[in-house]
């Protein structure tokens, strides 16, 4: 399955002519997302075409914004109904009804950031997992109950990873617990090519890979699963991704964000270098046997 990424260009033009009237009206961006009840980091993201606007969220914007003239407004309101059609045309769409909003967004989100960060405790990340662990993984979930559905989700996840290798790669750097290394999924067979998919997948000059030792003890990441995802405007606010057993939650707010950001920091330093980082890869593969 070859991955589209969906067109942006319409939602950039209605984030631009938001921006404009914003800042015609003398309105700050702080004082646009309190009209929202939304963080800066949702305007900003709106602005930059980077999310699609609900039809009530646009007209408290115009309001915000004091635009006058019902065509003008109705124009605006065509255009996000145009952008907001041509979103949905990612090849994500089609599996809607089998995924949780947050993971559609997640997808989404992924189509159009610039670089990923991730900390993960105990599972390798979705983006470089193979088909034969991705299934056992979501067997184990629980999630989805039919042979179909399992199918339809595992071919979601390796779809995803095209985003990895497209012809505008993702920037993805990984932390992996030494716990992802050891917790075995699959069985033996299944963890040792898992592995080997690693240590191959961290050869690609976009990819780098980490491991936080069980050696180095207690540190400041170890509570928990995040991604903090950036985008390529310098305006555009970075994204916090936390997993959690009953859905995951997006976290936007500066601060948190910045929390996350030198948890990330934390666990990098802590872990051992990239090529260090391979050798023990390699020699946990090895003892899944040959």
């Amino acid at each position: 399955m070859a991955t589209v990424r969906p067109s942006t260009v319409l939602g950039r033009q209605l984030g631009d002519e938001l921006r404009k009237l914003r800042e015609a009206a003398g309105v700050s961006m702080a004082q646009a997302a309190e009209a929202l009840d939304c963080t800066k980091g949702k305007i900003s993201r709106i602005e930059n075409g980077h999310v699609p606007v609900r039809t009530p969220d646009l007209m408290a914007l115009m309001h915000a914004y004091r635009m006058e003239g019902p065509e003008s407004q109705q124009r605006l309101l065509a255009l996000a109904r145009r952008a907001n059609r041509r979103r949905r045309e990612g090849w994500w769409h089609q599996y809607a009804s089998l995924l949780s909003d947050t993971y559609v967004d997640q997808i989404e989100m992924e189509s159009i950031c610039e670089s990923i960060r991730t900390y993960q405790v105990q599972l390798v990340p979705g983006l470089l997992q193979t088909e034969a662990y991705g299934r056992a993984v979501t067997v184990a979930s629980r999630a989805w109950q039919t042979a179909e559905e399992i199918d339809r989700f595992v071919r979601v996840r390796i779809a995803r990873q095209e985003r990895l290798t497209s012809e505008n790669p993702l920037e993805y750097w990984v932390v992996l617990s030494e716990g992802a290394l050891r917790q075995q999924v699959g069985g033996p067979d299944v963890m040792r090519a898992q592995l080997q998919h690693l240590m191959n997948m961290a050869q690609q000059p976009n990819i780098t890979i980490q491991v936080l030792p069980f050696s180095r003890g207690a540190h400041s990441g170890m509570f928990g699963p995040y991604l903090l995802l950036a985008f390529p405007q310098m305006t555009s606010l970075d994204l916090v991704l936390t997993e959690t057993p009953t859905g995951n939650i997006w976290i936007e707010r500066e601060a948190e964000v910045a929390c996350y950001q030198a948890l990330f920091d934390d666990a990098r330093m802590a872990s051992l270098p990239p090529t260090e980082s391979l050798t023990l890869i390699q020699r946990v593969a090895k003892e899944y046997g040959s």
